[in-house]
């Protein structure tokens, strides 16, 4: 599949950056004295997407639907059970480590704890400059100057260069996050909840840096979230995640003016309208708790909290359908309802 672009009146076709096949990601579960796997954890089941260059694709869920799963495994963190991941046309999946260190200035990460993913024995600019001179053959010298650079590009003083990890501050710590992940000049980054650890006073300073980082350097960000409000912020694409599989792709104007999927709506929803005239406007409440990603639902993995579920929806599971607004869902909400019912007031 490839995204048509406008630029000066010309259509410029675009193939994708990142291609994700049925990807999966299941963990065993043991029991019994000889530890016997009697099921799995279907942590991330069938995911299809993709991501073109120059873009961020924010991935919304609650928690333990597979996002941060789905993120480690593209990156190899976590091996896949099933599906391929295609970067720039090759599959990561078949790749050994040696293999995979190429790619590595290709394809970065920025983790959600700023303090767990720094390595507290190591001072700032070993942090940094070890990188540099690994995946990109600087030398001593050159790498300690780009590593200078690098804290200039975040906001920090290259003078702090020689402390270490526990003597910042958590907004200052995902700084150095950002400028080891963005040094290698990689084409994606994946962005595990880069701003859920952080003071609200401090998550607007981050987005706009990576914003502003993405558009110095062309980065390509799959932005994965819980916070609506900073998805919206920094997305032109949004997937919603439900028990391991996505029910809903589209721009986020759509997301949030005309949601199709219950299960957006209702994410939606959980957030107070801004607008007073639609407060009391009816709303999706979601009722019980999520089933359990061991023994998912059969059908639609929604249906035993969807409010306009039919016997259809246990029986037959929906595939994620549609042109620029796809959706995963025998009955989608038509636009008429998710505006009359206050959707629009998150746009």
């Amino acid at each position: 599949m490839t995204m048509l672009i406008a630029e000066k009146d010309e259509i410029v076709r675009q193939e994708p950056l990142l291609q994700l096949r049925g990807v999966k990601k299941y963990y065993p579960i043991k029991r019994g004295v000889f530890s016997r796997t009697v099921g799995h954890i279907k942590a991330v089941d069938g995911i299809d997407l993709d991501v073109y260059p120059g873009e961020t694709v924010g991935l919304v869920g609650e928690s333990g639907c597979g996002k941060s799963t789905l993120g480690r495994s593209i990156i190899k963190l976590e091996e896949l059970s099933e599906g391929s991941v295609l970067f720039q046309g090759t599959d990561l999946a078949p790749l050994n480590m040696p293999q995979m260190r190429r790619l590595r200035s290709d394809l970065q990460m920025i983790f959600q704890d700023p303090y767990s993913s720094l390595n507290p024995r190591k001072r700032i600019v070993e942090l940094l400059t070890e990188p540099l001179k690994t995946l990109s053959g600087l030398g001593e010298a050159e790498a300690l100057r780009q590593a200078c650079e690098l804290m200039e590009l975040v906001g920090l003083s290259p003078q702090s260069l020689g402390k270490y990890p526990h003597e910042f501050s958590g907004g200052q710590r995902q700084r150095i996050g950002i400028a080891r992940a963005v040094g290698l000049r990689p084409k994606l980054i994946v962005c595990d909840e880069p701003v859920s650890a952080l003071d609200v006073s401090i998550q607007a300073q981050i987005l706009n840096l990576m914003k502003e980082l993405q558009k110095q350097f062309r980065l390509t960000y799959l932005f994965i979230g819980h916070g609506l409000g900073a998805v919206k912020y920094v997305s032109d694409r949004i997937a919603v995640m439900y028990l391991g599989k996505i029910v809903e792709i589209a721009p986020k104007a759509r997301i949030f003016s005309a949601p199709k999927h219950p299960y957006t709506r209702a994410l939606l929803d959980a957030y107070p309208a801004p607008n007073p005239a639609l407060r009391n406007a009816r709303r999706i409440v979601l009722e019980g708790d999520v089933p359990s990603p061991a023994a998912p639902p059969s059908g639609c993995r929604f249906h035993t909290r969807c409010p306009v579920a039919q016997p259809k929806c246990k029986e037959q599971e929906p595939p994620l359908s549609g042109g620029e607004h796809r959706v995963a869902c025998h009955f989608p909400l038509g636009e008429e309802i998710a505006v009359r019912t206050g959707g629009a007031a998150y746009a």
